[in-house]
């Protein structure tokens, strides 16, 4: 209820505004924007209204500032003489970005206006982390890889920030995709993040003392799970709350007793929206996977460990490249992968004879083996291992072994003999004469490397040894160049013992059309989350991964969403002629053609062994090559893997299709638009520009200068002190790359925006950040347009403009918000008044969404008018009489998303005394203490979800053209 006598509601610690709400404090006028609930109060987030304060922005505590909310039937009306009413439309258009979308609309507004092709099974996974029926986003995005998680993850976080949940984001990547993940949602979706690797690190360090907190310093942040372990980090991080977290690779965070998990858990605790991100988001234990469904939603678990399979569903998303709701859409943006290239390659004499001393001395002895140390069943297998990688792979195991062997010690004497007799008989296979080299060699020429070529390979090997031996003897025989310092060469080595900015550099130079990378000799630090599929399509595996996990992963790399040509994937297998070896060839050609299989079925192959561990299926692989199972025991076939229930079912059945975990597909059919006033934020911008720029009050110094590229579709805007200072978190290598506060180059369709991103990877171009950055609609310039804008109209006052409208119309907004201070509804009414000089007589019309408000008014049928200041000002009982005339449909809104969000809230909360009960017999174990103190936190989130205040707010008033005073 609005209490339309009040001039001014004010109170201390208490704050009963929500945003869009104006507000006075210091005796200034501020909009806000933001509302953050505090034990003692709440922090509320502004833009300066008032000329003293315009443009700033501010954080205000309800505890220690006195905070008033204007009353917004106590306002003036102002007539608006600027061309076609351009300053109201602007104001109009601004307030409606500036409100958030409610948090239960389940329809999309920004998720398809990224410079991203918006898949339909895309958008299903951003409904899906949106539904309303949930108490928050939470959701695991478990598609496999190559389906875009990356694409999915700024789709959300858009959506999130269109909905005021997204002010403070928090993501966790490995190190070595920190730029790319930064790149894709700056790019794509105008998110910029502050990326805390080691360069952003020490530049903080230069910005802020020591003792402050960089997470309240930086709102969004990009940040590695190695980088957050440090000390000071964790102090940090247990004070700070953030809106969304986003964990990438969420696999490496399932270990209950790890460093990772004890991190994962507290920031899930911490946060509103949580989304983990993984291809394979479990380790087959299912205590594990529990860990992460309890970051989701801890009543999904019950206190004894058990999973409801049924919750779990509803939390986590999983297709792959042959699902149904896949294949259709990917279409020529996702080539189908060749046939298997299996290579036999006989081994050479030498090579026979480093087998047969294998064989025999160290594998299948007729006695003991001469290993001295503690696992002399594992050791044996390394040596193995490491012959098949590369010569100089076996010659780094017995030179490393050998180093910490005392030859005083009998047993190590002994071992230190069977090792150097084994070192003699590999230094006699230098890798440019072993026959995987040389069949290496024959690859390469086959699909056209070369050093004048344009063909780009990438080689996977597991040795640091093998992937230095490797670009040295490629280097000299191919006459390639070789990367050394920062100057990269033809032949590039990427593995784990680089810096994260040299791998950063590798990886970004990699996708150039103009890198000079020809060969990347890569480790499996490549395997996990890096595109390699820019401009190269050629994958060769020169040793076997013993884990079908990362196989997979490795040829993801180039066998994913916006590959053009058909991946082909090649394998060396070096097959010596000794009898078990040959044997362990025919295991790993099986193992390669499970992958393809499974990768065919389920578009994952994790779920074949279960143990969704790399080391577990190396362990398990080891078995079956010493003979000790058999591979059909260790390896699953897609049936098996279906009819054994529990996790790997459910994972399995919903990568086929066969369990329903989408939204329909109409629930994400239509945007739900935030306004009819322009048709683009390139007509909004262009026309904020405009009347900045021939506003004198308002006119920006230094001389800035908008012009517009029309037949390029590019603007050129040189930005203001004050657009200079917003664009500082931007990401520092594209504003230095770009010059951007120099001169700003924007890209306002589509299609160039996507040919920008083009450009930026072919050609001379030298850096891939595009040089014209896509006008999304979150860009930080749109939104300092629209602060510009609201700062144009002074405190408590609306427009008046004309309107293809019978009678003066008063548009009216209800916001819902619950003690959160989120947004749950907002509603848009138009109050008619067919006599003027009556205002009790009036027509209230109720909208669906602002667009359908917006058009009642028709305020592009008109071409501006000569309303008089007297003529506005008389109009001002209509805009009190209109406010209060909403009151009781506004009211019966907020009764029925009352009810339904109750009715959503209650059965959290019904199941979360269920889980209490259950609780209440282990009480006394510390980990059902620690799970049932979150689910109590849980409980009271839950409760604070219901609507609880109402802000009314009059934006504009339209009169006929023939108005011409209230006495009409």
């Amino acid at each position: 209820m609005v209490d339309a006598g009040a001039g001014v509601r004010a109170a201390r610690t208490e704050f009963s505004g929500a945003p869009g709400s104006v507000v006075v404090v210091r005796d200034q006028e501020w909009l806000v924007t933001v509302v953050e609930p505090r034990a003692d109060g709440a922090f509320v987030h502004v833009t300066g209204l008032s000329e003293l304060v315009r443009e700033t922005s501010a954080v205000f505590s309800s505890a220690l500032d006195r905070i008033t909310v204007v009353d917004p039937t106590d306002v003036g009306v102002i007539a608006d003489p600027s061309d076609r009413f351009r300053r109201s439309r602007l104001w109009l258009e601004s307030m409606l970005r500036k409100t958030p979308v409610a948090v239960t609309d389940p329809s999309l507004e920004t998720a398809r206006g990224g410079l991203a092709r918006p898949l339909d099974y895309q958008l299903r996974a951003v409904a899906k982390a949106l539904d309303p029926d949930k108490l928050r986003p939470r959701i695991l995005l478990a598609d496999a890889v190559g389906l875009g998680k990356t694409i999915e993850i700024g789709m959300i976080l858009s959506e999130l920030v269109r909905r005021g949940r997204g002010d403070r984001i928090l993501i966790v990547t490995p190190k070595h995709v920190l730029e790319q993940m930064q790149m894709e949602l700056w790019t794509r979706f105008a998110l910029p993040f502050v990326r805390l690797d080691s360069s952003g690190i020490q530049r903080i360090r230069q910005i802020l003392p020591a003792s402050r907190n960089p997470f309240t310093y930086y709102k969004r942040v990009i940040i590695s799970i190695d980088t957050l372990k440090s000390d000071r980090y964790v102090a940090h991080l247990r004070k700070q709350r953030w809106d969304a977290v986003v964990i990438d690779e969420s696999h490496n965070v399932t270990n209950s007793s790890s460093q990772n998990n004890r991190l994962a858990t507290m920031l899930a605790a911490n946060t509103d929206a949580l989304v983990l991100a993984s291809a394979t988001p479990h380790n087959g234990k299912a205590e594990s996977f529990a860990e992460l469904i309890r970051m989701l939603d801890p009543s999904a678990v019950s206190p004894t460990g058990d999973l409801d399979l049924a919750e779990v569903a509803k939390l986590v998303i999983r297709r792959h490249r042959h699902h149904p709701d896949v294949a259709g859409e990917v279409g020529d943006e996702w080539a189908e992968r060749q046939p298997p290239n299996n290579i036999a390659v006989p081994a050479t004499a030498a090579e026979d004879a480093v087998a047969r001393e294998l064989e025999d001395v160290w594998l299948w002895p007729d006695g003991a083996t001469p290993y001295s140390g503690k696992n002399s069943s594992l050791f044996p297998w390394t040596l193995a291992k490491a012959y098949l990688s590369s010569p100089a792979a076996l010659a780094q195991s017995i030179r490393e072994r050998l180093r910490r062997l005392d030859p005083t010690v009998p047993a190590d004497a002994a071992e230190r003999s069977a090792l150097t007799r084994l070192g003699e008989l590999t230094d006699a296979v230098p890798i440019t004469a072993s026959a995987k080299y040389l069949a290496l060699r024959e690859q390469l020429s086959t699909i056209g490397v070369s050093r004048t070529g344009d063909t780009r390979v990438v080689v996977f090997a597991e040795r640091v040894a093998t992937l230095t031996a490797l670009a040295e003897a490629l280097s000299a025989d191919l006459k390639m160049s070789r990367t050394k310092g920062d100057d990269l060469g033809q032949v590039t080595v990427l593995h784990g013992g680089l810096s994260d900015t040299e791998q950063t550099a590798i990886v970004e130079s990699f996708k150039l059309e103009s890198s000079p990378i020809r060969i990347l000799v890569t480790g499996d630090v490549a395997s996990e989350g890096v595109n390699l599929h820019s401009q190269c399509h050629h994958l060769i595996h020169y040793d076997i991964p013993w884990s079908l996990i990362r196989i997979e992963q490795r040829n993801g790399r180039i066998d994913r969403y916006g590959q053009r040509h058909r991946p082909q994937i090649s394998t060396l297998l070096l097959t010596p002629s000794t009898e078990h070896f040959a044997g362990d060839i025919k295991v790993l050609t099986r193992l390669l053609e499970r992958e393809h299989e499974a990768h065919g079925a389920l578009g994952e192959s994790s779920s074949l062994i279960g143990k969704y561990d790399v080391k577990a299926e190396e362990e398990a692989i080891r078995q079956v090559l010493a003979g000790q199972k058999e591979l059909d025991e260790v390896v699953r076939s897609v049936d098996e893997v279906v009819d054994a229930g529990g996790i790997d079912a459910l994972f399995a059945e919903l990568a086929l299709g066969d369990i329903d975990q989408d939204e329909p597909v109409e629930a994400v059919g239509a945007p739900n638009a935030s306004s009819g006033v322009y048709g683009s934020e390139f007509e909004f911008l262009a026309d904020a520009l405009l009347e900045f720029l021939e506003t004198p009050q308002l006119a920006p110094p230094s001389g800035a200068d908008w012009t517009v590229h029309k037949q390029h579709s590019i603007a050129s805007l040189t930005p203001t002190p004050d657009l200079i200072q917003r664009l500082e978190v931007l990401p520092q290598d594209y504003l230095k790359a770009r010059r951007v506060k120099t001169t700003y180059k924007l890209a306002y369709t589509r299609a160039r925006g996507e040919h920008e991103l083009l450009q930026a990877r072919s050609g001379e171009s030298t850096s891939t950040w595009p040089e014209a950055h896509y006008l999304a609609p979150l860009h930080p310039v749109v939104d300092w347009a629209a602060d510009r804008a609201l700062a144009a109209l002074g405190r408590s006052q609306i427009y008046a403009v004309r309107g293809d409208v019978p009678f003066p119309t008063v548009l009216v907004q209800v916001t819902q918000t619950n003690t959160r201070g989120q947004v749950v509804a907002a509603g848009y009414f138009t109050v008619g008044f067919p006599d003027p000089a009556d205002p009790s007589g009036n027509w209230v019309t109720t909208h669906p969404n602002p667009l359908d408000a917006v058009q009642a008014l028709s305020l592009a049928d008109v071409n501006g008018g000569d309303l008089t200041p007297a003529d506005a000002a008389g109009l001002q009982p209509l805009v009190a009489a209109a406010v209060r005339a909403v009151d009781e449909p506004a009211e019966l809104q907020a009764a029925a998303v009352r009810t339904e969000t109750t009715a959503r809230v209650e059965a959290w909360i019904a199941r979360a005394d269920a889980w209490q009960a259950e609780a209440g017999a282990l009480i006394q174990r510390g980990d059902v203490l620690d799970r049932r103190e979150r689910i109590t936190q849980e409980q009271k989130h839950a409760r604070a979800m219901n609507p609880e205040r109402r802000l009314t707010r009059p934006l504009m008033i339209a009169v006929p053209a023939d108005y011409t005073g209230t006495e009409s």
